[in-house]
């Protein structure tokens, strides 16, 4: 990078901050600060919702695959996470819903309904375990970031980590989720130049524009399998299994996105939105991926440099600023994202449990809480990130797919699947079970009792098992131990009543005394309502 690259990345980092102080003036409370007060427009939110689902893994580690293996890093990563948003599982089933938390519940954190769908003990086994996962798995993306860094201006991982951690809780801290939202816009933009002027240079270099058909021929064998290496059929058909829940809100910042619209209608306008995204958008992205290997020689057993080493060799300066800036854009994106969402649960679930003045928080402490918590968890993610390449993470991609796809599922089964009114009967029992069991799973798939890492389990399994000992459990449980309550049924019948329902723009309460019923009177009142079946 010469100077004209570092004022392309100095002043991106200046109109991310912008963005943020501008936003500051639109966040009066909580509800602004975590669901934009409801009043998201469904394209701003489907754009935010496509963007937090990225990060600079895509550039490394996926690049890596592509290098590797071809368009499977297509078929088994962007496309399953666009078919299970798009096709009706997302849109319709899951969106409409968590928009109905916001409206017709008036709840700030995507967990804050189930201290009322179950109980405080499911609500605190799911916020815990979901904040730890995320701290490692934000960590895996400041760790990538600052790799790609490394390469282009030779600084040090931890300072690359630092660097790009303190912009992003500037912004995400003053301005919530609207900054959030409104720096994703700006990223997906950026993105947007960066992405096609890759695309044209690589294709420049070979055959001009019939590239896009006369490249095939001349990548490695196996280049165009749709399944190759370890990311099998078997993986593929997992893939698609887990990206369904976690991109249709079990990773709780997606969920965040489809609260913030104004109406469940909206919700599913923007879901549709961000699957057009996945489908279209990372086939562009990835088409110099795959070209890689006819144009640099990547140094790392992995590959997870080649695609910094083709944008060093093949850009001219100020479009390499400018990738290079799109490389932050998708990290801080996503990170920014899962910080405002961990912040949510942390002030609004764990928080009020243990301390009574939590509980009567007022609304400007809630906020300072809010903000505060942001920066705990970017703080923690970001100390975690320098031991991002220990012998327990191993690196980084094995982190993004190993771990957070394996450990999600527990965590996201009962709190999706409690949504649906076909699985009212699955209580406490079922969710606690089937979440400590695929935990269980997780760790005996991937560790010996010693502790010592598996080698002889494959890579779907490891990530498939723990999500589908959790679904067969939930369901299970709850026929053989029913634990539906009026109380309970009257949630479920809130959210999945037809219409948007009164309180769109609501002011969301205080927290409360844990185990309250806060909500419930508004869901009695609704109680016998049929609208939407699962």
């Amino acid at each position: 990078m010469n100077s004209l690259d570092w004022v392309v990345l100095i002043g991106y980092f200046g109109v991310m901050i912008a963005i943020g102080l501008w936003s500051h003036k639109r966040v009066d409370n909580v509800s602004d600060f975590f669901t934009a007060g409801g009043r998201m427009p469904w394209w701003l939110s489907g754009i935010s919702h496509h963007m937090s689902g990225y990060s600079a893994v895509m550039f490394t580690g996926y690049a890596g695959i592509a290098y590797q293996y071809g368009v499977t890093s297509f078929v088994t990563w962007s496309l399953p996470i666009a078919i299970g948003i798009g096709i009706g599982i997302g849109a319709k089933l899951f969106a409409p819903r968590l928009n109905r938390l916001r409206s017709r519940l008036h709840v700030a954190s995507p967990l804050e309904y189930l201290k009322n769908r179950y109980n405080i003990q499911t609500q605190q086994a799911l916020a815990w375990s979901g904040l730890l996962l995320k701290i490692v798995d934000v960590g895996a993306k400041w760790a990538a970031i600052a790799t790609l860094l490394s390469v282009f201006t030779g600084i040090s991982l931890t300072q690359g980590i630092f660097i790009t951690g303190i912009i992003t809780a500037v912004y995400c801290t003053v301005g919530g989720l609207w900054a959030d939202a409104l720096t994703e816009l700006g990223q997906f933009v950026i993105q947007l130049f960066a992405g096609v002027a890759m695309l044209v240079t690589a294709m420049s270099k070979l055959d001009g524009f019939s590239t896009l058909w006369t490249v095939w021929d001349k990548l490695p064998e196996g280049h165009t399998d749709p399944t190759a290496g370890p990311y099998t059929v078997t993986f593929l058909l997992a893939y698609l299994f887990i990206k369904t829940f976690e991109y249709n809100g079990g990773m709780w910042n997606q969920a965040q996105r489809y609260m913030a619209t104004d109406s469940a209608a909206s919700a599913t306008r923007s879901a549709r939105l961000s699957a057009i995204l996945w489908l279209v958008w990372p086939t562009v992205l990835f088409f110099p991926m795959w070209c890689a290997p006819l144009l640099v020689h990547a140094q790392k057993p992995d590959a997870s440099d080649s695609y910094a080493l083709m944008t060093e060799q093949l850009l001219p300066h100020g479009l390499l600023g400018l990738v290079v800036v799109g490389f932050f854009s998708h990290t801080m994106a996503m990170c920014s994202s899962d910080a405002n969402a961990i912040s949510a649960v942390f002030t609004r679930d764990i928080a009020p449990v243990f301390s009574k003045a939590a509980r009567n928080w007022s609304s400007r402490a809630g906020l300072l809480a809010a903000r505060l918590s942001t920066l705990g968890f970017l703080g923690l993610s970001m100390a975690l990130a320098t031991q991002i390449n220990s012998p327990t993470f191993k690196d980084i991609i094995s982190v993004v797919i190993k771990w957070v796809a394996g450990l999600m599922g527990p965590i996201a089964i009962p709190f999706m699947l409690g949504l649906l009114r076909r699985f009212r009967k699955s209580g406490p029992t079922a969710a606690l079970t089937s979440w400590a069991a695929g935990l269980l799973a997780f760790y005996f798939t991937n560790y010996d009792f010693d502790g010592s890492v598996k080698t002889n389990v494959a890579l779907q399994y490891q990530v498939a098992l723990p999500l589908a000992i959790s679904l067969v459990l939930y369901v299970v449980i709850g026929f053989i131990k029913p634990e539906d309550t009026p109380e309970r049924d009257a949630v479920i019948e809130q959210i999945n009543s037809d219409g948007d329902g009164p309180g769109t723009g609501a002011t969301v309460p205080a927290q409360g005394v844990p185990g309250d019923v806060s909500f419930t009177k508004g869901a009695k009142d609704a109680k016998g309502v049929r609208g939407v079946t699962d």
